[in-house]
């Protein structure tokens, strides 16, 4: 085989350090300073292209400026889009696993309302409202007898 289709060793794989003139063979651990980043560019060469202390972005990145959060816009119309979970709670219960196994069609559960309780309509998991149901066009539905203050709602996230 002709040495032109083959890598040469020495160029390609290391064997010869093109920055000192030493070969990987006659290197070790030692002759490597790891806390020294190699120098690249000009500002590491001596920095006389940056100030002592003061850092520039690389190339092609701009630099941040600050932005007031006075300058937000007041509206809500961003958040309107996130779907929360709404549930209807009529009550609970606590049953042994026997009990829940023995559950059939026509089987009764007892709750921990009495009847006529308003019902709890929680978001996400936190109460917002209290209601009754209704019945409209033959579907059941909630009418808000309490909402929860906004003040509440935010000292029951604490």
């Amino acid at each position: 085989m002709p040495k032109d289709d083959v890598f040469d060793t020495d160029d390609d794989f290391g064997g010869a350090d093109k920055r000192s003139g030493d070969s990987a063979d006659d290197m070790s651990w030692d002759d490597i300073d790891m806390d020294k980043p190699e120098p690249t560019g000009s500002a590491g060469k001596g920095g006389e292209d940056a100030k002592a202390g003061e850092a520039k972005p690389p190339k092609g990145f701009t630099e941040l400026k600050k932005s007031s959060v006075a300058g937000a816009p007041n509206n809500i119309d961003f958040i309107l889009d996130i779907p929360l979970e709404v549930t209807v709670e009529l009550g609970s219960t606590t049953l042994p696993i026997y009990d829940l196994l023995q559950l059939g069609q026509g089987s009764i559960i007892e709750l921990n309302k009495i009847a006529g309780e308003p019902l709890e309509i929680l978001v996400n998991g936190k109460l917002i409202a209290k209601g009754e149901v209704v019945v409209v066009n033959e579907k059941f539905g909630i009418r808000l007898t309490d909402v929860v203050s906004p003040q509440e709602r935010i000292e029951k996230l604490r």
